[in-house]
């Protein structure tokens, strides 16, 4: 499923309704009429014509055309963009260019406030658990390595499916979840939403879409460029992220921080023959 790029702040209530139901039946709409569309919302099918122009399409048929070129780009679709784009020219050159380029577009949409409120949730959490699926795994393994040293405590989702409903089961209103949400939102990680609803657990959203349909389901939304949906995506900008949210909770509390990493360098040099590095 491809999450759209919408501004819905300037919609109107139709266009926002829509919007929705296009979000959430996307593969369905791309088989349907305007007519249908029209019929299932309970809109005029003029309210529905006009709004592809709104959200930057000819028409129906060219929002329909857009949208199954990006459905059928492949991992390897993505990796001849980028080696067709690279053609001619020094490779490191231009992955340097691209990652300036997220991290520009990452730090200006940076929330001062938001940023500072996820700190402070994740210095004040009991327990912080982490979904990081698929591509975002390693910067789930990043945060754990890290922010373990300075004495929080971190648990990662390992499960899947039904299975998650497990760590569900011991999740409290003093925990904090962080969720990677790139491209899309996975069922397991709404599931970890609703719940956050009836436990009152915090939850902080790491995402590359701006505008989502999902975004409003999280306590704190923090965002990094990757890329667009057919391009290579680059995880540059939410190791960024990830890493001066680390350095940033290690200055709150930088003694006892400091003392804990030198009782580590200290267990290290104790122990360098039995566990050599």
């Amino acid at each position: 499923m491809i999450d759209l790029k919408w501004d819905t702040k300037a919609m109107s209530p139709n266009q926002y309704k829509l919007a929705d139901y296009i979000q959430k039946n996307f593969n369905h709409v791309l088989l349907s009429t305007e007519q249908e569309i029209s019929d299932a919302l309970k809109i005029s099918i003029a309210t529905v014509s006009r709004f592809w122009r709104t959200v930057g399409y000819k028409n129906f048929k060219d929002f329909k055309a857009t949208m199954r070129r990006q459905l059928d780009v492949s991992p390897a679709g993505k990796m001849e963009n980028i080696m067709n784009s690279v053609a001619g020219q020094e490779i490191e050159h231009h992955n340097l260019y691209v990652s300036i380029n997220h991290l520009q577009k990452t730090i200006e949409h940076f929330s001062d406030h938001s940023f500072n409120v996820a700190v402070e949730m994740l210095t004040t959490a009991k327990q912080i658990y982490i979904h990081s699926p698929g591509p975002s795994e390693g910067l789930g393994a990043l945060m754990t390595y890290r922010l373990s040293r300075f004495g929080l405590s971190l648990q990662s989702f390992e499960k899947g499916g039904s299975e998650i409903l497990e760590d569900l089961l011991h999740l409290t209103k003093d925990d904090v979840v962080v969720l990677f949400a790139f491209v899309r939102i996975l069922p397991e990680a709404k599931v970890i939403l609703e719940h956050a609803k009836q436990i009152g657990f915090q939850t902080i959203i790491i995402t590359d879409q701006l505008v989502s349909n999902f975004a409003n389901y999280g306590d704190i939304v923090l965002f990094a460029s990757r890329g667009e949906m057919w391009e290579f995506h680059s995880m540059v900008a939410p190791t960024f992220l990830i890493e001066n949210l680390i350095i940033t909770i290690g200055m709150k509390n930088k003694d006892a921080n400091l003392q804990r990493l030198e009782q580590l360098s200290g267990l290290r040099k104790r122990y360098a023959e039995e566990l050599p590095r």
